[in-house]
């Protein structure tokens, strides 16, 4: 029976130059790797030693990259290790097989939300009307699925965000804070429904995950076992749960951490 490793991206496996957080003197920090590249630009990395774990668990486990990225965007990341066999983008509404959405997964997320929440243009209309153009720098949506706005953090509205949570919350959406972008998600949209599919058709006996954010509460729920960075939305929160391994490092050594964990529980079974 296989093992599922369902992990989360960014902020969690990979990091922008911003996000990295490193904390030690220049000469003693830790080779990067980059594996994104956007627009000629080196854009994510992760450590030397991350990206030689993650190979190994690549060889150990099935490995499920788990991301709320597009596929164009995901597509744009080049991990290291073997190719993954699934990946789930979109926060779960579009289910990868080697490479291709598969066509039934993404039918049956779109029937769930339109049965189960308010629409999409309902939310980007409200998005428009309230959101102040002095700290918004881009409005987005994602696969025609979610919607996402990139923000001037420092000049935003704390008590802007919260009642936003609490007008999607009345209309079946959840709301998520991460870095410069505020995500607004369908709740029918999850990353867990993906996961547990992906479990059903390999018969894996085992399921492990890892995120940062509220996005990834219900996959690292979902899961056997799950772990949560020192950083995110999650740590902010101090976010717990049965099953649940918080661990102090943030930044790039959180994403080493959470590979170490993952092949030492994997190889202690």
């Amino acid at each position: 029976m296989p093992v599922i490793v369902a992990s989360d991206l960014d902020r969690t496996l990979i990091y922008s130059a911003a996000a990295l957080a490193l904390t030690v003197p220049d000469a003693r920090a830790p080779r990067l790797l980059c594996v994104e590249v956007h627009e000629s630009r080196p854009l994510s990395y992760l450590t030397e030693t991350a990206a030689q774990l993650l190979t190994e668990l690549g060889d150990e486990a099935l490995f499920v990259p788990t991301t709320t990225r597009t596929r164009k965007q995901y597509q744009r990341i080049n991990l290291p290790g073997p190719a993954p066999t699934y990946a789930i983008c979109a926060n779960g509404g579009h289910l990868l097989v080697d490479g291709v959405s598969d066509p039934d997964w993404h039918a049956s997320v779109q029937a769930r939300l339109a049965d189960e929440c308010a629409p999409l243009a309902e939310v980007q209309e409200h998005l428009l009307r309230t959101a102040d153009p002095v700290w918004v720098r881009k409005h987005r949506t994602a696969e025609e699925l979610f919607a996402y706005l990139v923000v001037e953090r420092e000049l935003l509205r704390e008590e802007w965000v919260k009642e936003l949570g609490e007008w999607a919350e009345n209309r079946g959406w959840t709301v998520s804070l991460q870095g410069r972008k505020i995500y607004a998600v369908p709740k029918p949209l999850t990353k867990s429904a993906a996961m547990r599919e992906v479990a059903r058709r390999t018969g894996a006996d085992l399921t492990l995950a890892a995120g940062d954010s509220l996005l990834d509460a219900d996959l690292l729920l979902a899961a056997d076992l799950g772990w949560r960075p020192g950083h995110g939305e999650l740590a902010e929160a101090s976010w717990t749960a049965p099953g649940i391994r918080s661990l102090p490092e943030r930044g790039v050594a959180a994403g080493e951490r959470i590979l170490r964990e993952l092949l030492r529980t994997i190889r202690s079974r």
